[in-house]
């Protein structure tokens, strides 16, 4: 079986214009992301996916594995696009701002797929560390049923809910069935992407992990990130 993943990667942010290219110890965050998902030992290929000519000249300055797309709605949009020249069973969509990526997380989200050929889709969570990071409107929550498989994920409170890890793992042909869905009405409600696929009948398994992860939205995430790579430095 054959893993590939896909880092997703665009310019324009609404709280952190050019992310991407922020310096974090020394090297633009899309290689400290890229650098981490190399060390995932399944993924056969890790590929920078990206419509800025600034980002994927950057990215061509330490790898070959850079793939130009037009301009796309949704990093899903994106990854569709780059996945149909692909000879590969499963895709790992690997968020472009989470430079703290463990290897293991990747692993975990996988191997449900890999084990059962009747997931078409998979994500991870991993618990709050308290009431306030549970009320926190930019953290999204999930709640899955008894065998693991997500029943709903809301920005809002939710009872026994988990703390939601944006990366998602996709069987080929369900990636592109899914990017071909219409807008669905919770997914448009939440700003929740995810919910197209609950809202069509299929279905996506969680799995959990301890490891948590700093995505990169604000200069006070970045501050934060900057500091545990200096430390790791010394």
């Amino acid at each position: 079986m054959k893993i590939i993943g896909i880092i997703p990667s665009r310019y324009a942010s609404t709280r952190l214009p050019g992310k991407p290219l922020k310096d974090i110890a020394g090297k633009p965050m899309i290689q400290r992301v890229y650098e981490a998902a190399k060390r995932v030992k399944i993924l056969d290929k890790v590929i920078i996916a990206t419509d800025d000519a600034r980002i994927a000249g950057a990215a061509r300055r330490f790898t070959s594995d850079v793939i130009m797309t037009p301009q796309c709605n949704t990093g899903t949009d994106r990854l569709a696009f780059v996945a149909r020249g692909l000879d590969c069973d499963i895709v790992v969509n690997i968020q472009g701002d989470e430079p703290l990526l463990e290897p293991e997380m990747v692993v975990a989200a996988s191997k449900p797929m890999v084990d059962n050929a009747d997931i078409p889709a998979a994500t991870l969570a991993t618990d709050f560390t308290g009431e306030s990071e549970k009320a926190e409107p930019g953290n999204v929550k999930v709640i899955t049923d008894v065998k693991g498989f997500a029943i709903y994920f809301s920005r809002q409170p939710l009872p026994n809910s988990m703390k939601h890890v944006g990366l998602y793992v996709f069987r080929k042909d369900f990636l592109f069935a899914f990017a071909a869905m219409k807008q669905t009405p919770l997914e448009l409600a939440e700003k929740l992407e995810q919910l197209r696929i609950i809202e069509n009948g299929y279905r996506i398994y969680v799995s959990k992990t301890p490891f948590r992860t700093i995505g990169v939205d604000t200069e006070e995430d970045l501050a934060r990130v900057r500091k545990i790579f200096a430390a790791q430095q010394t």
